[in-house]
């Protein structure tokens, strides 16, 4: 999952979001977010669909599956 951090912090910081933000529109605590971007931990399903619909880009670009 080192494309997904990779991605996921890369479109957080375009979009101009903090991880308090991004906790906060996801409904989880900030350390959750954190070790999403760090790759210390991994979204469930719905979460990840949650946050391709936040950065308007598809599960397979944030999994690395896809460069679109």
């Amino acid at each position: 999952m080192e494309v997904f951090s990779k991605r996921l912090k890369e479109l957080r910081i375009a979009a101009g979001y903090t991880q308090q933000q991004m906790a906060d529109k996801l409904n989880i605590r900030q350390q959750s977010y954190t070790r999403y971007e760090n790759n210390a931990g991994e979204p469930n399903l719905s979460t990840v669909v949650m946050i391709s619909k936040i950065f308007d880009v598809s599960c397979d670009y944030l999994l690395g599956t896809s460069d679109f």
